[in-house]
Order: structure tokens, then sequence, then C-alpha cells
């Protein structure tokens, strides 16, 4: 694709939806010393590896599979002017009504627009991370309609006040006596008597939402991938409140991403193995909806899909960044992420946290610089990724497009000069031995300024008493 949208001239890029302005390392920082925070993400991140490793090692061709979702996904993004049109017509042809969006502000508009025509203040929502990235809920309430969120993390988020702090568990930085605190003093219809116990909560859950199913005239949702070839639009979940959302409503409107399209409906068969083992650590998501169109006397009988850009075409016309719109949204990254299990999805401030949120929004947003940096480039994010999305070099990357402090500029000048002769590296070692004086119990925590930037946020290991140079003469 060009810089035109679909033939659509001077399409504005997209503004992402943002949570806040703060940068990563201060607000990484405040989520550092919150202890239960942290011991909520390391026990939910801990369980949700286990069990991914426990699925993903079943299957002798993984790495094959993963290979394919890669080549499937490179296919898509070279094809995606035609895909898209080809999605279009199928959908159109089976009763559907497609409308196109350049960014967020048209998106909304267009939502609006249509809950509006059916004469509601309320619909019911599946989970989408495409709503929450252009802010649809926020858009509906300025409208007068109000959004019931129907999945049970997203519903603890919302009754709470809060925003999500994860892809797949956007509750997960809450445990279950926080839950049983926001359902009592939220739901009107909660038990008194209600316990922190998961079925309870489920169950109270249930009951609350099961009126909003059985009355709610308009639903909409997100979508995990959209067949060109039939016009299947495909919702994955593991609660069974999508399927409700998706059959009991009058009216269906799909907010979908461009980059979800797939190409035939056998390409699906790859992603419905890569995803659930790599999301939930399960061989198969307990509801897989798929729907074409409309059809007479069964389900909604109006159905729109909204086609969003909202800066994808930018990040497609960038070839070190592209493959960030290979993401399926299986949430894998942070998983395995040490700075993510720390410091929570809050502190990214975006809809998209993690590794895959710091290459993903500077690049639909133009903002949140700091985002690339808040990585130790491990490279645990690649060895997950079920599409093998390269989000390392792709963080040095956006790195490299980042304008650098002077300082900072000087001091790895000054490295590389100093690198760059065997007689000044050696002095350099010489010099590092002077660190020594100033370590405590083997680590330099504190050093003046303008090296204390380093020391503010993590610790040096102690130069050692002699260097391999000197080790290996010495043998």
């Amino acid at each position: 694709m060009t810089q035109t949208f679909l033939g659509m001239p001077h399409a504005p890029a997209g503004v992402g939806h943002l949570h806040g302005d703060r940068p990563f390392p201060a607000a990484a920082r405040d989520a550092l010393a919150d202890t239960q925070l942290r011991r909520n993400l390391g026990h939910a991140t801990a369980t949700i590896r286990a069990k991914r490793a426990a699925v993903v090692g079943e299957l002798e061709d993984w790495e094959d599979l993963r290979r394919a979702g890669e080549a499937l996904k490179a296919y898509t993004m070279a094809n995606l002017d035609e895909l898209l049109l080809q999605l279009e017509t199928a959908v159109t042809a089976r009763g559907g009504i497609v409308h196109w969006a350049r960014d967020a502000t048209e998106a909304n508009q267009i939502v609006v627009d249509l809950v509006r025509a059916t004469g509601t203040d309320e619909v019911v929502k599946v989970k989408s991370m495409a709503t929450a990235e252009i802010g649809l809920n926020e858009a509906l309430a300025d409208a007068g309609i109000a959004a019931v969120e129907t999945d049970l993390a997203e519903l603890i988020v919302q009754l709470g006040h809060d925003l999500p702090s994860h892809i797949l568990v956007p509750a997960i930085h809450r445990n279950r006596a926080e839950i049983r605190e926001i359902f009592l003093r939220e739901m009107p219809d909660a038990d008194p008597s209600l316990t922190d116990e998961p079925r309870q909560l489920a169950m109270a859950a249930r009951a609350h939402l099961r009126a909003k199913f059985l009355s709610a005239k308009v639903a909409i949702s997100g979508a995990n991938f959209g067949i060109a070839e039939t016009g299947t639009i495909t919702v994955v979940e593991s609660e069974g409140n999508g399927r409700m959302c998706l059959t009991l409503p009058d009216t269906l409107i799909t907010v979908m991403g461009i980059e979800k399209v797939v190409p035939t409906w056998t390409d699906l068969e790859v992603f419905l193995q890569l995803l659930p083992r790599s999301s939930t650590g399960e061989r198969m998501n307990p509801y897989t909806s798929t729907w074409s169109g409309v059809t007479p006397g069964d389900g909604p009988q109006t159905f729109h899909l909204v086609l969003v850009d909202n800066g994808r075409t930018a990040v497609l016309a960038d070839p070190a960044g592209r493959s960030a719109l290979h993401c399926i949204r299986c949430s894998a990254c942070l998983n395995v992420c040490p700075v993510y299990e720390r410091a929570g999805g809050h502190a990214y401030g975006s809809v998209y946290p993690g590794p895959i949120g710091a290459v993903l929004t500077p690049q639909l947003t133009g903002a949140a610089t700091s985002l690339p940096y808040a990585s130790s480039l491990c490279g645990a994010c690649f060895d997950a990724c079920p599409v093998r999305i390269d989000i390392p070099s792709m963080l040095v990357h956006l790195r490299s497009t980042q304008p650098h402090p002077v300082i900072e500029r000087a001091s790895f000048g000054a490295v590389a000069w100093t690198m760059g002769s065997a007689r000044r590296f050696r002095f350099g070692e010489q010099l590092l031995r002077l660190g020594r004086l100033i370590a405590r119990r083997g680590r330099i925590r504190r050093l003046p300024p303008p090296l204390s930037a380093w020391t503010d946020a993590r610790d040096l290991p102690a130069p050692p008493a002699q260097t391999f140079r000197d080790w290996w003469a010495a043998r």
C-alpha cells in the first residue's frame, strides 16, 4: 500500500489512544514500588508461561507452524490492498455493510451514528483491542450511549474505573479479593455474602451480564481474523460472552484493524493452532465464532464491518517496522518479558503494553518515544512470538530514529573512541578498576551525575579484580 488508503487520497495517520503522557521510566518507577502489583503480575505471568510451555511442547512441528504464520503475515502485508477489497466484496455479497475509517475519530463517528440509528442507548461489547485503541467507549459515552463490557476481565476493569494492563488478561493486576470489593461496590445485584472464591465471582458476573445480553439490541465486537476469500469474520474467546453478543442482538457492529485480514479459509488453520497455545495455553479456544454477512432468521439481521487504518498504512510503509502489523494479539511476549512482569501494563501508557506495545504504539501514534527503551533486549519476546516478529531488532531500529541527548551522544562517542584502539581499551580497563573503591557487596549502587541517570534505575556490578586479558596472560 502507498500513502493513500485504498484509493482515498491524503489519508492522515491515525492518532492512537494513549492512557497518559508520562514517560515509561517515571511510570515504571511508581509501579515497581507497588509490592502487591508485582506479586499479582509475577503469579499470573508464571502460570500462563507454564501452561503455554506445556501445550507448545506437545507439537513437534511448532517451529514449522511459526514459520508458516510468519510467511502468511508477510504475504498479507504485501497484498493488503487487494485482500481488503476482496474482503469487502465478499462481506457485501453476503448482506453485510462495509465502512472505511482513516483514523480513530472517523471510526468512532461511524459507530456512534450506526448505534444512534437503532434508537438504543446501550450496547454490549466483546473484548476488542481495536475499539480500545480508538477510544470507542469514551466516544460512545460522550454521545450518551453506555457500552457494557462482557468479558469478565474487561468488566472488572470497567466497574473498577480502571485501565487494562494486559492484552489478553486486562485485569491481571487485580487479585480476587480486590475483584470481590469491586463487585460489591459497583454491581447492585451482587449478593452481599459474595466471597472471593473464583467460581462465586464468575457466577456473580454471569448473573449481572445475563440481563444485558437478553435485552441488548446492538453488539460491538472486534475481530481476530477476517477471511478475504469468504468474507468470514472470526472471534475467538474463552467465556462464551462473545457467542452471546454475536448471536442475540439485532445489530452487530465489528471494528477490525486492516491488518487482521487472512487470505483464505485454509490459512485460518495455521492461526487457530498458534493463537490459543500462545495466548491462554490451550490447545484450542473454547469458543470460536465465525459468521459471513447476514443469515435470515439466524443471528443479527444487520451486520456492519468497520475497517480501521488509524496509522497502519504509515507503519506498512516502513520496511524495518512493518512486521509489527503481523501481531495476532496473543500476548505471549508480555508473559515472558522481565520488564513487563515487574512494571505492569499501566506503565506503558498505551492500550498495547509490553514488548509489542513498545514497537507498535510509537509507530501508530508518533508519540510514546520512551517505549522502545522499555526493554532489556533479552530476546525472549521473539522466542515466544507465534509469528516470529523480531521485536528486539525493531526496538533497536526505533531507538536509532529518536534524537539522543548531547551527553548520551558524547558518552557513546567516547566509548567508541576507547574501543577503537587496543591500547586505549587496556587503559580503560585499568581505570574501571577504580570502581571497586565505591562498590558495596559487589555492586555499585550510586554514581555522580550524569552517570546517576543509570544507577537511579539499576545497579552496576563491581569491576573484577582481574581482567580477562590479565587472567589469560598469567596462564
